[in-house]
C-alpha cells in the first residue's frame, strides 16, 4: 500500500482523512518524528497548505525518505463578515484551537447579520518540491446561536448543514464525511490522481 505523509497532528483531521482516503497508508507527523510547529503565515488557504506541505517534504528529503505529502488548510467563511474567520478560523479569538472562544467571538460578530456560511478546504498533494496538485471543497450551511451536538471540534455545533439538516456537531462521522468540505476536496484529489496513474 502506498504511503502518504499527512502534514498534521490534528486528531480529528487525521481520523477524517484516514476514513476518506482509505486506499493509502496515512503517516502522521508523529509517525515521521516531526515535532516542530509549522507557522501558517499565508494569506490564503492554498498558501498555508503549501507552506505545510513544502516544510514537511523538505524534512523528508533531509531524512532520505521519498513519500508524497498531503496537506490541507481549511476554515469557516461567513458571507456577512467578509468571509471571516477564514484562514484565522482556528485562532479567531486569539488562542489557537480554543473552540468555545472562537464560537463566542463569531456569534458576537454575526449579531443581527445574515448567517449564510460555508466550510472550505484546500488540499495540496506534493510529489516533489516543484510539483503539486491542489483541490478545493466546500460545504454550505447557516450559523445558528444554539450549540447542538458535540462541542469539541471547531464550529461544528453551530454550523447547520444545508445537506444534512442538522449541525455537524449532531451528525454522525459517516454522514458528515459524505458531505464535508474535506471529503469533497479529497474526492477531487483522488479522481485527479487516478487520471494521472
Amino acid at each position: 500500500m502506498k504511503k502518504v505523509v499527512l502534514a498534521s497532528n490534528n486528531k480529528h483531521k487525521i481520523k477524517e482523512i484516514k476514513m476518506i482516503f482509505n486506499d493509502v497508508e496515512i503517516l502522521t507527523l508523529k509517525d515521521i518524528d516531526y515535532n516542530d510547529e509549522i507557522e501558517e503565515s499565508g494569506s490564503t488557504f492554498l498558501e498555508n497548505a503549501l507552506i505545510k506541505a513544502k516544510t514537511v517534504k523538505k524534512y523528508l528529503i533531509e531524512k532520505g525518505l521519498d513519500y508524497p505529502v498531503l496537506a490541507d488548510d481549511s476554515g469557516l467563511c461567513c458571507e456577512a463578515i467578509d468571509l471571516a474567520p477564514g484562514v484565522y478560523s482556528a485562532r479567531y479569538a486569539g488562542v489557537h484551537d480554543d473552540s468555545a472562544a472562537n464560537r463566542a467571538k463569531l456569534l458576537k460578530e454575526l449579531k443581527d447579520k445574515k448567517r449564510k456560511a460555508y466550510f472550505t478546504c484546500t488540499l495540496v498533494y506534493l510529489e516533489d518540491m516543484n510539483s503539486y496538485i491542489y483541490k478545493e471543497g466546500k460545504t454550505y450551511g447557516t450559523i445558528i446561536d444554539d450549540e447542538r451536538g458535540k462541542k469539541d471540534f471547531g464550529y461544528d455545533c453551530i454550523f447547520l448543514s444545508d445537506d444534512l439538516g442538522v449541525t455537524f456537531g449532531e451528525a454522525s462521522e459517516e454522514a458528515k464525511n459524505k458531505v464535508s468540505h474535506r471529503f469533497r476536496a479529497l474526492k477531487g484529489l483522488k479522481e485527479e490522481l487516478k487520471k494521472r496513474s
